[in-house]
C-alpha cells in the first residue's frame, strides 16, 4: 500500500514545464487581478471593459506560456547536444551561444566538451590504423582469446602460421586451432614438453618445439594478460627462432674454426719451416760440421710447437665437455682455505667472512677458485704485491672476493675471450671456463681494477 501511494504521488507531481507555467502564471496573476478590479470599478463601458479584460488575459496567458516555450526549448537543445554526444556524434553544435548569459555559458562548455571528445575520437582512431598496420605488416604471430577462450584477433603473420585466412580463424577455440599448448602451457619452470619458461614484465615467456600447418622448427612463446570492455583476455606472440638459431650457431662456427684455425697456424707454419730446413740439410752432402747441432735445435723446436698445440687442444676439449654440476651442500670458508693452500709460491691472506653453505659442485667451484688465485699470485709476483680473499653474505647472495696486488687489468675488453691470454705459458682458457662454472650455479663472475690501490679484484657472486 505504501509502495502504491508513493508511486500515485509520483504521478501527480508536475513536470519541469508545468511547474514554469504556474510559475509563471502565479507571477502574472496578482498584476492581472489588480487591472481587472480597477478595469470594473472605474466607469468603463461594458463593452471596453470586456474588450481589455480579454487582453489582460491574453497578455497573461501568451506571455506565460512563451516564457515556458522559451526554456523547454533551451533544455531540449541541450538534451539534443548531449545525446548526439552519447551517441558518438560529436559534428552537431549550439547555435547563437554567448558567454553573457547562464545558459550561453552552458552550450558553449558543451561545444567545447563536443570538439575535444571529437580530437579525442580522432587520435584512438588513428592510433588504432596504426596499431592495426603494425600488427598486420610485423613479422610475428599475434593472436588475442577471450576469456573464453575463443578467437577474436589475428595479425597476417599468425594467418600465415596456421595457413588459413582471418574469417574462418575468428571465433574459433585455441584447441581447434591447435595453440591450447601455446596458451595454456606451463608459465615457470619446465613446460609440458621440456621447454624451459621464464617470467619477466608480468608476461610469461618460454620456448616450444612445435609444428604449425604453416611452418615447423622452434618458437618463442610469450603469453600476457589485458582487459577489453572489462573482460580478461590473453595475448599469444609466436616468434619463429629457427633462424635467429641458426644464425647464431655459423655464428660460433665461424669464431671456432677462426680460433682453430689461427692456431694451427701458429703451430704448424713453423714446424713445416723447419721441417723443410732439416729436410735440405740431410739432402746436402757433405753436411755441414754442425748438422747435428742444427738438427737438434730443429726437432726440439718441432717437439716444443707440438706439445703447446697439444695443450691448446687439451684447454679446448675441457671447455666444451665441461659437464653439469652436481649440488651438494659446499661450506664456503673451507673450500677458500682449500685452495688458498694448495697455492705455494705466495701465502693468501684469507678475511674470514660469516660462516655459509651454498649448493654447488664443490670440485668444479675449487677448480674456479684454484684459477683465480693462480692469475692473483701471477699478477702479485710481477709487483711483489699480497693477494687477499674473502667472502660475504648478504640478501641471499655470497659475494666471494679475491684481490692483488698486481699491475692491474690493462684491458678488460677480452678477459673473457676464449683462448686469448696476455701470459707467454697461457692457453687463454682459464677465465672463460671459470666464468661457465659461475653462471652453471646460478652465479656471476666479474673482474675489475681496484679503485683505492693497485691491482686487479675477482668477484664471485652465488645465490644463497
Amino acid at each position: 500500500m505504501a509502495s502504491e501511494a508513493r508511486r500515485a504521488r509520483r504521478k501527480r507531481r508536475l513536470t519541469h514545464e508545468q511547474r514554469v507555467l504556474a510559475y509563471a502564471l502565479s507571477s502574472g496573476l496578482p498584476a492581472v487581478v489588480v487591472a481587472v478590479a480597477l478595469l470594473w470599478a472605474g466607469g468603463f463601458a461594458p463593452r471596453v471593459q470586456w474588450t481589455l479584460g480579454v487582453l489582460i488575459f491574453g497578455f497573461w496567458l501568451g506571455f506565460s506560456f512563451a516564457l515556458r516555450g522559451r526554456v523547454t526549448r533551451q533544455l531540449q537543445t541541450l538534451a539534443n547536444l548531449l545525446s548526439a554526444l552519447r551517441e558518438g556524434d560529436y559534428s552537431i553544435r549550439a547555435r547563437g551561444s554567448k558567454d553573457d548569459d547562464a545558459f550561453g555559458e552552458v552550450t558553449t562548455e558543451v561545444n567545447a566538451l563536443g570538439e575535444t571528445l571529437r580530437e579525442q575520437r580522432l587520435g584512438a582512431l588513428e592510433a588504432t590504423a596504426l596499431a592495426r598496420t603494425v600488427m598486420a605488416e610485423i613479422d610475428v604471430a599475434i593472436f588475442a582469446f577471450d576469456a573464453d577462450g575463443h578467437l577474436r584477433l589475428i595479425n597476417r603473420a599468425g594467418e600465415r602460421l596456421l595457413a588459413q585466412p582471418a574469417e574462418r580463424l575468428m571465433g574459433r577455440g585455441a584447441a581447434e586451432l591447435g595453440l591450447a599448448d601455446c596458451l595454456n602451457g606451463a608459465s615457470n619452470g619446465e613446460g609440458p614438453n621440456g621447454e624451459r619458461a621464464v617470467n619477466g614484465d608480468g608476461a610469461a615467456s618460454r620456448t616450444l618445439q612445435k609444428k604449425f600447418p604453416g611452418g615447423a622448427g622452434r618458437w618463442g612463446v610469450r603469453r600476457s594478460v589485458f582487459r577489453a570492455q572489462g573482460r580478461p583476455h590473453q595475448l599469444l606472440v609466436l616468434s619463429d627462432l629457427t633462424r635467429e638459431l641458426r644464425e647464431e650457431e655459423l655464428g660460433a662456427w665461424r669464431r671456432l674454426v677462426r680460433v682453430l684455425g689461427h692456431e694451427l697456424n701458429n703451430s704448424l707454419t713453423p714446424i713445416k719451416s723447419i721441417a723443410g730446413s732439416l729436410e735440405s740439410l740431410l739432402s746436402r752432402e757433405p753436411r755441414p760440421a754442425d748438422w747435428r747441432d742444427d738438427m737438434q735445435r730443429g726437432l726440439s723446436i718441432i717437439g716444443s710447437r707440438s706439445e703447446s698445440l697439444g695443450r691448446f687442444m687439451q684447454a679446448y676439449a675441457r671447455l666444451a665437455r665441461l659437464p653439469q654440476p652436481r649440488l651438494e651442500p659446499v661450506p664456503v670458508g673451507e673450500l677458500l682455505r682449500r685452495a688458498a693452500a694448495l697455492e705455494t709460491r705466495l701465502p693468501v691472506e684469507i678475511a674470514a667472512g660469516p660462516e655459509v653453505t651454498v649448493r654447488a659442485d664443490s670440485d668444479q667451484l675449487e677448480q674456479l677458485l684454484i684459477n683465480l688465485l693462480r692469475n692473483a699470485v701471477d699478477a702479485s709476483l710481477q709487483t711483489g704485491g699480497a693477494v687477499r680473499a674473502g667472502w660475504s653474505g648478504h640478501a641471499g647472495v655470497l659475494d666471494l672476493w679475491i684481490e692483488d696486488g698486481g699491475p692491474g687489468l690493462p684491458n678488460t675488453a677480452n678477459l673473457f675471450v676464449p683462448f686469448f691470454t696476455t701470459k707467454p705459458t697461457g692457453t687463454g682458457i682459464g677465465l672463460v671456463l671459470s666464468r661457465q662454472i659461475a653462471e652453471a650455479h646460478g652465479g656471476t663472475l666479474t673482474l675489475a681494477n681496484r679503485r683505492t690501490a693497485p691491482g686487479c679484484v675477482a668477484h664471485l657472486r652465488l645465490p644463497l
